[in-house]
């Protein structure tokens, strides 16, 4: 996959966050129609920022790598089976969907869908991308950075999330949430900008 393509693949990847910004801001208007709170609001900047990061980072080391067919197909059938799951994660959370920590009072925990055998599989989803898109066309300093970058805001962001649950009913049971992230509540993207 030539530099070009690659890119092409990065500018569908950026219109795909569009879409979950538009998403995101349609469901926190209902949530916040609804009475939600909001957590987390300070490290959602940072959020926005690292995956921002990501894509520029891709674009900017590419053309200095070569294209590794084995590397480059495998990363790209893990990118996509990753955008598979992150949209499996809003398609099960509907409406309570987010990239926000928003609790909305009296909603039950999420069980269904990827929530049934993760507690935050839009995180794997996340994780995954983070790892593999990169390493599309061997972009292994972003890859790198990233990776690291995003272990160290997701202990900041999980941790939100279940201190927003225990706050509105209890971490282990049927709670309150509509949050952006994670353990079933209403969960998030984890794209910069439509920001968990």
């Amino acid at each position: 996959m030539p530099t070009t393509p690659y890119l092409l693949l990065l500018a569908l990847v950026a219109a795909e966050r569009i879409a979950e910004l538009v998403t995101a801001r349609r469901n926190a208007v209902r949530s916040l129609a609804r009475g939600a709170r909001e957590y987390g609001r300070g490290h959602y900047p940072a959020m926005v920022a690292l995956h921002a990061a990501l894509l520029v980072g891709c674009a900017l080391e590419a053309p200095y790598r070569p294209f590794l067919p084995v590397l480059g197909w495998t990363a790209l059938g893990l990118a996509v089976a990753a955008q598979g799951l992150r949209w499996w994660c809003v398609a099960t959370l509907g409406p309570r969907w987010n990239t926000r920590v928003l609790v909305v009072p009296g909603l039950a925990l999420v069980t269904g869908g990827p929530y049934r055998w993760l507690r935050h599989p839009n995180y794997v989803a996340v994780v995954a991308e983070g790892l593999a898109l990169p390493l599309v066309h061997s972009a292994w300093l972003t890859a790198t950075a990233f990776t690291l970058l995003n272990a160290l805001l997701l202990r900041v962001r999980i941790s939100c999330e279940d201190r927003a649950l225990a706050i509105c009913g209890g971490a282990g049971r049927p709670a309150a949430p509509d949050a952006a992230g994670g353990s079933g509540i209403a969960r998030a993207s984890g794209f910069p900008g439509v920001a968990p």
